[in-house]
C-alpha cells in the first residue's frame, strides 16, 4: 500500500510508490485519487504489473492532491479484476475508499452477519467487509464509524482509508504487516515499506506501532487514540526472511542485515565442507553472503536470475509457479562443475521449486549439494496474509529433514531454528509471530468454522421469486 496526502502530484508519487512495492503483489494494481472539498473519487484499477496498469494518460486523469494504492497478490478471494483494491463505496456520510493489508481471521462469520443484514458484496475478499463497516455507521453503543468498524474486525490489517476530508492509516494491535510514515516537503506519505519513500526522495519518519492510528488532513497530522488497543507486538518474521525488500527498514533494523545475520548463524548451526556457496537469487543472496563470512567458503552467483519473471511464491498458481521455476534462473555451469556446494535459499514450501534447484546443480556436474535454508520449516499455514497453502502441501509438515533431503536430492539439508532467525531479525521470539513455524497463532483462527459457512453458502440457491410464482415457460 501507498498513500499520499497534500501533493498535486499525489498519483504520480503513489505510481512510483507501487513501482517500488511490486515485489509485495502481481496480480493487480490500482490508484484512487481526490480534491479537497469533495467531488468525485477518481480511480484506476487494471490486472497485471504496475507498469502495465497505469500508463502516463491515465495518470494524468488521476488527478488530486491525495491518493491510495495498492499492488495485490491473493490470500483470499480470487485473482479477478472486481478484487483488485483501493476498494471505493459510496456512502450516507461520503465517499471512502480502502486499502487493506493482511488477512481477517472472523471474515466468514462477519460476512455472513452483514449480506443477512441486506448488504451486497461486489468482490470475494475480506477486505470489503471493512468497507461495509465503515458504511453502516455508528452504532447503536454511539463511537466513530472507524472504531465501531476496527472493534468488529480481528486479525491482521494494515490499512489506509481515504474519506472526503482525511486520510486515515491503521496498522492492527498485533502489528502482523508493516506500514510507515514519511514526508515530503509539507505532504505526508504512508506506505507499507520504506523502500517505497527512497525512490521518490520522502525522508521516513517511523513505523506506526501496533494498534495506531494516524489521520491526515488539513489541519495536519494527528495521532487517533483509543481507535484500537494495542495487543502483544507480532510482526510476521517471514517479512525479515523473504517477503520485504532487503533496502527496507523493519522493527528499526535493515532487513538485508538481518538476513546476512541469518546467514552467519546458520553456518556456526550447520557447518559443512563446501568449495563455494552459491545463493538462489534474490532473497536468498543477503543469507548466502552471511554463510559465506561466517563460514570463510567463497561465495559465487552461480544462479543468474531472469528479472522478467515475477516471484514464483506469489504467482496464484502450481502451474504458473512450475513454469517460472524453470526460466526464472539459469546456471552458470562452469562454477559448479565438479565443485561441492553449498546452495542457500530462503524457506522451502512445497518443496518443488528447491528439487528443480537441486536437479540443475547435479545436471551442471555439482559434486556435492547441501541446502542451506535461513528459516525453520514451514509446517503451519498462515491465516495473517501469506499464502502458505494447506498444511498436506507443506512439505515439512509431511516429512522430517532428512527425508525431505533425499526428495530433493540433496546430501544435506540444514534450516535455521526459529530463536536463531528472530534474533537475527533483531527481537526475541515473542516480539514476533512465528506461527508458520511454531504453530502458535497470536490470532485465534477457526477455519472449521469459515468451512462451514463456505458450505452453507454453496448450498442456498437463490430464488427470486417464492416457490408458487415460479413457473416453467413452455415453447
Amino acid at each position: 500500500m501507498f498513500g499520499v496526502f497534500g501533493h498535486v502530484d499525489a498519483a504520480q508519487l503513489t505510481y512510483f510508490g507501487l513501482y517500488a512495492l511490486q515485489h509485495r503483489g502481481q496480480e493487480s494494481a490500482g490508484i484512487v485519487t481526490s480534491w479537497p472539498g469533495g467531488g468525485a473519487f477518481k480511480r484506476h484499477r487494471g490486472m497485471g504489473l504496475v507498469s502495465q496498469v497505469f500508463d502516463e494518460a491515465i495518470l494524468k486523469s488521476l488527478d488530486g492532491d491525495r491518493a491510495i494504492g495498492h499492488v495485490r497478490y491473493s490470500t483470499t478471494g480470487s485473482s479477478l479484476l472486481r478484487n483488485a483494491q483501493p476498494l471505493v463505496a459510496d456512502t450516507a456520510r461520503g465517499q471512502v475508499a480502502i486499502a487493506h493489508n493482511g488477512n481477517l481471521v472472523n471474515a466468514g462469520p462477519l460476512r455472513r452477519e452483514l449480506e443477512e443484514a441486506g448488504s451486497i458484496f461486489q468482490t470475494s475478499t475480506d477486505s470489503e467487509i471493512i468497507l461495509h463497516l465503515i458504511a453502516r455507521g455508528v452504532s447503536e453503543s454511539g463511537g466513530s464509524v472507524l472504531n465501531n468498524a476496527l472493534n468488529r474486525i480481528h486479525g491482521a490489517y494494515s490499512l489506509l482509508i481515504l474519506g472526503e476530508e482525511e486520510l486515515v492509516a491503521i496498522r492492527d494491535p498485533h502489528g502482523f504487516r508493516p506500514l510507515c510514515y514519511g514526508r515530503l516537503g509539507e505532504a505526508h506519505i504512508f506506505s507499507s515499506e520504506t523502500c517505497a519513500f527512497d525512490l521518490i526522495g520522502a525522508k521516513f519518519v517511523r513505523e506506526l506501532e501496533p494498534g495506531e492510528a494516524v489521520c491526515a488532513s488539513e489541519k495536519g497530522l494527528r495521532v487517533v487514540e483509543e481507535l484500537c488497543r494495542p495487543k502483544r507486538p507480532s510482526l510476521c518474521v517471514f517479512e525479515h526472511v523473504y517477503f520485504a525488500r532487503p533496502d527496507s527498514i523493519l522493527g528499526g533494523k535493515a532487513v538485508c542485515e538481518s538476513r546476512k545475520e541469518m546467514g552467519r548463524r546458520l553456518a556456526r548451526l550447520h557447518p559443512v565442507e563446501a568449495d563455494i556457496v552459491v545463493p538462489v537469487p534474490d532473497s536468498g543472496n543477503y543469507a548466502a553472503q552471511g554463510y559465506s563470512e561466517e563460514s570463510g567458503i567463497p561465495l559465487e552467483q552461480a544462479f543468474v536470475r531472469n528479472h522478467y519473471v515475477g516471484r514464483t511464491f506469489l504467482q496464484p498458481s502450481q502451474l504458473t509457479r512450475d513454469l517460472n521455476v524453470r526460466v526464472k534462473l539459469n546456471l552458470i555451469r562452469p562454477l559448479v562443475d565438479g565443485k561441492r556446494v553449498v546452495v542457500v535459499d530462503d524457506s522451502i514450501v512445497r518443496g518443488t521449486t528447491s528439487r528443480a534447484r537441486v536437479v540443475n546443480l547435479r545436471e551442471a556436474g555439482a559434486r556435492e549439494v547441501h541446502v542451506r535454508i535461513s528459516c525453520p520449516p514451514h509446517k503451519h499455514p498462515c491465516f495473517y496474509g501469506i499464502d502458505f497453502p494447506d498444511p498436506k502441501k507443506l512439505i515439512a509438515n509431511q516429512m522430517p529433514a532428512e527425508e525431505i533431503a533425499r526428495f530433493l536430492g540433496a546430501d544435506s539439508l540444514g534450516y535455521l531454528d526459529v530463536d536463531g532467525m528472530t534474533q537475527a531479525a533483531g527481537g526475541e521470539r515473542c516480539s514476533f509471530c512465528t506461527a508458520c513455524f511454531t504453530g502458535e497463532y497470536p490470532e485465534p483462527y477457526d477455519s472449521a468454522q469459515d468451512k462451514l459457512i463456505l458450505e452453507q453458502r454453496r448450498n442456498k440457491s437463490l430464488s427470486l421469486l417464492p416457490a408458487q410464482d415460479q413457473r416453467v415457460l413452455k415453447l
